[in-house]
């Protein structure tokens, strides 16, 4: 299954595994849900690392116990399983479907993608940033981060061969935008909002070959006119 089937399945499904026999503490009646332990995970992904994801500091974490783990997860990996499939809804679905937003011009294709990365809600930096940690210490793992990396420049090429730009070509700037992101999330930069708007007809030329027209980065300006004016510690892509 490739990872967007893997993303899609997550982002509308969710499932039930079998409940545990024994537990250290009584069952409350009260198991919380798949969501809830998900995302619990989620923060400790991202603020621990993997290691620290287990089940019992997160029964804790939720005031459940640990047997209710068991109603939503079959065991560790399951959680690991759905954490991963996770973060590709939140980084590699978004930033394909991005690539294919309708746009009249090439630089206003290239501000729909800039405005993915801009977007915790639609490229989750801290996840991306956790899962390649994750990955330095799992086979499997490093192995979907690839295949992501690979769909995600697919994606990016076409858009830009859509808008006239040779094989070689596309790929060069292709990879400029997205390396350029990657190391942005790798070394957890951060910038203003102001900074960072500031900068992107700029982005824009050097990704595409040509500046954005002012009423495109108005109206680019304009969506992130309520956005909070720091964009933290995993800051996006300008």
């Amino acid at each position: 299954m490739n990872i967007i089937a893997i993303a899609a399945a997550w982002a509308y499904g969710s499932g039930m595994a079998r409940k545990a026999k024994t537990d250290t503490k009584p069952e409350t009646g009260w198991r919380g849900s798949r969501e809830g332990w998900l995302e619990a995970a989620y923060d400790m992904l991202v603020h621990e690392g993997v290691e620290a994801v287990k089940i019992m500091p997160l029964a804790e974490r939720l005031g459940l116990s640990r047997t209710s783990f068991y109603w939503f997860f079959k065991d560790r990996d399951a959680l690991l399983a759905a954490l991963a499939e996770m973060w590709a809804a939140r980084t590699t679905l978004p930033l394909t479907a991005a690539c294919t937003d309708y746009a009249e011009t090439e630089t206003e294709a290239m501000l729909n993608v800039i405005a993915c990365f801009l977007r915790p809600e639609t490229f989750d930096a801290k996840l991306e940033f956790a899962m390649r940690g994750w990955g330095l210490q799992d086979a499997a793992i490093l192995a979907q981060i690839e295949a992501a990396d690979r769909l995600r420049l697919t994606a990016l090429c076409d858009m830009l061969a859509r808008w006239g730009h040779g094989p070689a070509d596309a790929d060069v700037r292709a990879r400029t935008i997205y390396l350029t992101q990657i190391g942005y999330i790798s070394m957890r930069a951060v910038e203003t909002l102001e900074t960072r708007l500031a900068r992107i007809p700029h982005y824009v030329e050097i990704y595409t070959g040509q500046p954005p027209e002012p009423r495109e980065v108005a109206r680019f300006r304009a969506r992130f006119q309520d956005q909070s004016s720091a964009l933290g510690n995993c800051a996006n892509l300008a």
